[in-house]
C-alpha cells in the first residue's frame, strides 16, 4: 500500500532524481534521448520545482513502505490538472499507478474541484490504458511546441471528481 507525503524544497533532489531514473526508461521508445533530457532540464530544474513549490503546486511523494518510489504533481487554478504521475519502472505494473490516481482525485475533491484533467503523450499506451481504466475520457489532441525543437504531442484525459461524503 502507498502513502503519500507532500514534497518541500528539501525534496528537490530527490524529484530530480526520480525523475531522471524514471524518465530515462519510460520515455526511451517514444522521445529521443535529445528531447527526454531537453524535457527533464525544462521541467526539472531545482529553480523551476522550487517556483512550483512556492505558487502553491501540490508535490506528493509516493512512498512504498519508507522507500520513494514515484511522485505527482498537481495545479489547482479553478480545476485541477494532474501535472505529473510518475511511478519507477520496477514498480509498475503492481496496481501502484491505479492508487496514485485515486490519490489525485481525491485531493483534487478535497479542494473541491469538479474535474481533474491531465495530458498523456499519445504514444503512452501504457498510461493511456491505466487512465481509461480509472474513469479518464480523451477529450482533445494538442500538440505544443515546448522550444529546442521540440514537441509535446499529447492528448488531454478528464474525468469527473466525485465529492468527498459530507
Amino acid at each position: 500500500m502507498l502513502a503519500f507525503r507532500t514534497a518541500t524544497a528539501a525534496d528537490i533532489p530527490l524529484l530530480r532524481d526520480l525523475a531522471r531514473r524514471i524518465w530515462g526508461t519510460s520515455y526511451a521508445e517514444m522521445l529521443t534521448p535529445e528531447q527526454i533530457e531537453y524535457m527533464l532540464a525544462w521541467m526539472y530544474s531545482p529553480e523551476k520545482i522550487a517556483a512550483e513549490l512556492a505558487d502553491g503546486v501540490l508535490w506528493e511523494i509516493a512512498l512504498l513502505e519508507t522507500e520513494p518510489v514515484g511522485y505527482l504533481a498537481i495545479t489547482f487554478q479553478g480545476q485541477a490538472e494532474l501535472n505529473k504521475l510518475y511511478l519507477l519502472p520496477e514498480h509498475q505494473g503492481r496496481g501502484l499507478g491505479q492508487s496514485m490516481i485515486a490519490r489525485a482525485l481525491e485531493v483534487a475533491a478535497a479542494r473541491g474541484c469538479g474535474e481533474l484533467r491531465l495530458r498523456v503523450n499519445k504514444q503512452n499506451s501504457r498510461a493511456l490504458r491505466a487512465y481509461e481504466r480509472a474513469g479518464f475520457r480523451v477529450s482533445e489532441s494538442l500538440v505544443s511546441d515546448i522550444g529546442g525543437g521540440f514537441v509535446m504531442d499529447d492528448y488531454v484525459l478528464v474525468r469527473a471528481v466525485t465529492p468527498p461524503p459530507v
